[in-house]
């Protein structure tokens, strides 16, 4: 399974230990040092490892290490090369490889890349955790850089005497996490090897000896006979001035925890030679106060280098502990101002207790520096994971920022399920939008078909106002018209009569021709009701335009206005005629409603009522005529 990389993965022919294997070891991060890299190794401190890439100076070994472990490793590697070969069932080949600054000795690897091998001499400790199936911590990183070096499909870790009695071995195969651990943490060794500034610890440090008192003697006999107390005074006093007080590296504190016995020890002696003065004599004041002065000196000092060792102690350790304290509160920020306005959450790296129980300053730095650089590995990946999510964001989710308001606590999710939350709920706003939109659209459209409706009714109630207006005034001058026209051709009648009277009641000599003036008249009369009867119609028509034929021909129109017109009303127009219910019933008009005992008639049916009664005086003038 060969991953994807921009770096060129090369194969070494170096033999191991020449002077060309040392220099691509100087230039290239190794994977037998990954886990110093990442604080994880026994025999190897992390400030050691950057110390030796910083300066090039390998750490040395002592001969018994160099025979027991480093030569007999490689012997006990070739008794157990077949041992790999039959479990794997291919030849293996001893290969340098590197991969970018990354470079990995392989024990042993398959012609075709695909199969790695890696082995310790045999551990009990080492046997029964593989037994177990798990690899331990310190030798996780070694195998996980190989195994990304190489390329490889998997990889054979074992450990073995090289023999099959003493034999154990597990399969390792790739992991990304700690692929991405391993390059996270040399590309810390690279920082902190370009600004190391070097730091001298002693390895052991030893106290030195203390400037040696006379022994103290002083003899009495009821008086001081001899005494070299004096000497021993200014041998005292002289020692006393010389203590170190200032302790700043582990050798101070060797000699004050020194110095701290010794005064003890020089009080105990002025004890026992005070009692032994005691002993001879009760007269030696001056020697007894001398020797509780002396005494007191020691003690004096002694317990000030007993609370100056504690104090300075605990002054140096917060010293280390605050400086771990602000880099990576100083890191932190740096990689916060990149991902503005995301914060990193990440745990506070337990300094403390990466010191606890160490003694040496030395020892005291390098968990703390080994601390500090972990967690930054840590602020490095994660800033790194936010970068590529906020670039992600800007490319997709670009003018949808008001929907992460809890962008701090999605942003630490993996990628795919971060991906997943950003566009679910842009899809999700994109619909409840769509949704308003749809919503404002059809409100504004109901708004602009009830404005529509709205102006087409009050357009044709306006219509219809108009019309009703303009056909009351027609109607009205219609009906004066027709009430003229009747007047005129009932007094025409009564007048044509009274002369058909009178011409009955001359002498009958007259003979034919008053017959036949009597016939003209008549004819006359009769055409020109004719003509008035004509007129009402194309009156009437007028109103109500319909085709040819007679104005009872046609469907009455609905009426818009309720029935309001009265049998009395319509006797008042027509007088001096009259007409009855039953009249109109004849005409084919019935009442539209009765209020009371009055029938009531739509106004609209007057002209066709007058036109109707027109016909009907008509045809019964005509019908007498003849």
């Amino acid at each position: 399974m060969q991953r994807e990389s921009t770096l060129t993965r090369e194969i070494r022919h170096l033999l191991q230990g020449s002077d060309e294997w040392h220099a691509f070891r100087f230039n290239h991060h190794g994977a037998s040092e990954a886990a110093a890299a990442m604080g994880l190794s026994k025999h190897t401190t992390r400030s050691e490892l950057v110390r030796m890439k910083a300066t090039g100076l390998a750490k040395e070994f002592s001969d018994w290490v160099q025979e027991n472990i480093l030569d007999k490793g490689h012997e006990v590697e070739a008794m157990a090369r077949p041992l790999a070969e039959r479990i794997i069932g291919e030849d293996l080949y001893p290969v340098t490889l590197s991969l970018g600054t990354m470079g990995a000795s392989c024990d042993g690897l398959t012609m075709d890349e695909s199969i790695g091998w890696e082995h310790k001499q045999w551990n009990a400790e080492l046997a029964g955790s593989l037994r177990a199936g798990v690899l331990p911590e310190e030798h996780a990183p070694q195998v996980y850089q190989q195994l990304l070096v190489s390329g490889a499909e998997k990889w054979l870790f074992m450990t073995s005497d090289g023999t099959e009695q003493n034999m154990v071995y597990l399969w390792v195969h790739p992991d990304a996490n700690w692929f991405s651990r391993v390059v996270a943490s040399w590309e810390q060794i690279d920082v902190d090897v370009t600004n190391y500034t070097q730091v001298d610890h002693a390895l052991k440090p030893e106290a030195a000896p203390a400037a040696a008192l006379p022994a103290l003697l002083v003899q009495t006999e009821g008086k001081v006979v001899s005494s070299n107390l004096m000497v021993y005074q200014k041998a005292a006093d002289k020692f006393l001035s010389t203590i170190k007080t200032d302790l700043q590296d582990d050798q101070d504190f060797a000699d004050a925890e020194y110095n701290v016995k010794f005064c003890g020890e020089a009080e105990q002696k002025l004890e026992l030679a005070k009692a032994a003065a005691l002993a001879q004599t009760s007269t030696i004041d001056e020697v007894l106060r001398t020797v509780d002065h002396i005494k007191a000196q020691f003690r004096a000092k002694r317990l000030e280098l007993e609370k100056l060792v504690k104090t300075r102690k605990e002054q140096i350790k917060e010293t280390i502990l605050n400086e771990g304290k602000r880099d990576y509160a100083d890191h932190v920020a740096t990689l916060e101002k990149e991902i503005v306005p995301l914060r990193l959450s990440l745990p506070q790296p337990d300094f403390a207790g990466a010191m606890k129980s160490l003694r040496t300053l030395a020892s005291l730095h390098n968990a703390v520096n080994t601390t500090l650089a972990n967690a930054k590995v840590a602020a490095n990946q994660q800033a790194a994971d936010y970068r590529t999510k906020q670039a992600w964001c800007k490319e997709h989710a670009a003018g949808y920022g008001h929907l992460f308001m809890d962008m701090a606590q999605i942003i630490g999710k993996a990628m795919d399920d971060f991906q997943l939350v950003v566009t679910t709920r842009i899809d999700k706003h994109k619909a409840d939008e769509k949704a308003k939109e749809d919503a404002l659209r059809a409100q504004i459209a109901a708004q602009e078909q009830a404005k529509a409706e709205a102006a087409a009714a009050e357009k044709l109630a306006a219509e219809r106002k108009a019309d009703a207006d303009r056909q009351a005034t027609e109607q009205a001058r219609v009906a004066a018209e027709t009430k003229r026209q009747l007047e005129a051709q009932a007094a025409q009648t009564a007048a044509q009569r009274q002369a058909e009277e009178q011409r009955a009641q001359q002498p009958a000599q007259t003979g034919r021709p008053t017959t036949a003036a009597a016939a003209i008249a008549q004819a006359t009369a009769l055409a020109e009701q004719a003509r008035l009867t004509d007129l009402a119609d194309a009156q009437v028509a007028a109103i109500q335009p319909a085709p040819a034929g007679d104005l009872f021909d046609q469907p009455a129109t609905v009426p818009i206005t309720p029935p309001t017109l009265r049998l009395g009303q319509i006797n008042e127009r027509i007088a001096p005629l009259t007409i009855t219910v039953d009249g109109l019933r004849a005409l084919g008009f019935e009442p539209a409603a009765t209020d009371r005992a009055s029938k009531l008639y739509h106004e609209a049916d007057f002209p066709r009522m007058c036109a109707a009664m027109v016909r009907h005086i008509s045809a019964a003038q005509a019908k007498s005529a003849a």
